[in-house]
């Protein structure tokens, strides 16, 4: 799966404030783990989707996402994909997701 998220150039990255980061890592794969290929522990987890990927990193009061995607598109449409479902989650806090390149 890391060779999926090195061969997509177009990447970017956001830090989420947040108390539960280890539980929404994992929360984000076990759901798509039904459809894709995800490996996670407390700490860290990746999605492979077909054509990019997803990278979460679980720190204190802090979850790290990295976007990849063949070009900005899907980059975009992976942003919004893991966004949805990570607001969805989170139905009790407001996150701020802020995207940025990476």
């Amino acid at each position: 799966m890391d060779n999926q998220l090195e061969q997509n150039t177009h990447r970017s990255i956001a830090d989420v404030t947040t108390p539960n980061a280890s539980k929404y890592l994992q929360q984000l794969c076990k759901h798509f783990a039904h459809r894709h290929s995800a490996t996670f522990d407390e700490r860290s987890g990746e999605i492979a989707f077909a054509d990019g990927a997803c990278r979460l990193a679980a720190e204190d009061g802090v979850l790290t996402i990295t976007i990849a995607g063949p070009d900005d598109a899907r980059k975009t449409q992976l942003e919004s994909v893991i966004e949805r479902h990570l607001v969805r989650f989170a139905f009790r806090e407001t996150l701020q997701i802020a995207w940025r390149a990476a």
